[in-house]
């Protein structure tokens, strides 16, 4: 049993329906292209490492050349025989008793050969993270299927070359003008200050007092322990990020006395004041914990 989640309050083919009808014609006419499958898919998995996490959900729907097209998609939730640690869950939502009854990725590896043998790949930022772990996890349970041979549609990708990411892009789209001087200073200083002023126009529910805003503009680093991202946090407590030691508890490693000359070694290096703080504590014996920001606790 593969244990797939079914589709929820429609059969597959409404579903495939409803989802063909919000395509559009451009979808269709790229349908019609094809040559060979596509498997649009994301993965859920146990942390950001595609080398050493674990998938424990995959959804997949997979686009076939004429006449066939588009199939209903397909989800799975996958045991990952290790600890979802709790920062993942805090994200995807899924906790390790979800899980007991799963299956393992191995025993679903002949399924999702089915799926993806002879298909290009598509998805939202699936290059950096969900290729690479898919390909991972088929390689640990033996799975002969390469994925390497595999072209790649990565929609965030596009996003990003159509629609730039830069200052001058958010002036333009927060305040309806050109940039003029960009890399100037001053140019810029003023800019950012109107797309700050633009964005509040545009968003109500943005907070105006400062915590707040500070919360909202840290938010994508909270996974990480320090400024440079050299500790990431995991249950709570710092795991190296970088290095032989990445993955690893900086509680295990100041514990270990061969270890310890690592970091030391660490407290020498160039690295950043907050990293070697977390080092220094760590070495006499304190652990940081993770604290609860302004936002979770409001």
């Amino acid at each position: 049993m593969s244990n797939e989640t079914p589709p929820r309050a429609e059969n597959g083919s409404d579903v495939t329906a409803a989802l063909l009808a919000r395509l559009g014609d451009r979808f269709a006419a790229f349908m019609s292209s094809l040559t060979r499958p596509v498997v649009f898919f994301d993965i859920e998995a146990t942390g950001t490492d595609p080398m050493s996490d674990r998938i424990v959900e995959l959804s997949v729907v997979r686009v076939e050349p004429p006449p066939v097209g588009l199939l209903p998609p397909r989800t799975w939730r996958i045991n990952p025989e290790v600890r979802i640690p709790t920062e993942a869950s805090e994200i995807h939502g899924i906790v390790n008793e979800d899980l007991m009854a799963s299956p393992t990725f191995a025993s679903l590896v002949p399924e999702l050969v089915e799926v993806f043998e002879g298909a290009d790949l598509a998805g939202f930022s699936v290059g950096r993270f969900d290729v690479r772990i898919l390909a991972a996890e088929l390689a640990r349970a033996g799975s002969s299927l390469d994925l390497s041979a595999s072209r790649v549609i990565d929609a965030q990708v596009i996003y990003h070359q159509r629609e730039p990411r830069n200052l001058a892009a958010a002036l333009r789209f927060y305040c309806g003008r050109e940039l003029v001087d960009a890399h100037g200073a001053e140019a810029d200083t003023i800019a950012a200050l109107e797309v700050f002023a633009g964005q509040l126009e545009r968003y109500p529910d943005l907070p105006l007092d400062v915590d707040a805003l500070d919360d909202e503009s840290s938010a994508h680093n909270d996974a990480y322990c320090d400024g440079q991202r050299r500790f990431m946090w995991r249950d709570n407590e710092p795991v190296f990020n970088f290095g032989r030691m990445r993955g690893k508890s900086l509680r295990v490693i100041a514990s270990d006395p061969i270890e310890r000359k690592y970091l030391r070694w660490f407290l020498e290096g160039s690295f950043d004041e907050d990293a070697k703080g977390i080092v220094r504590d760590a070495l006499q014996g304190r652990i940081r914990r993770r604290a609860t920001s302004r936002r979770r606790a409001g």
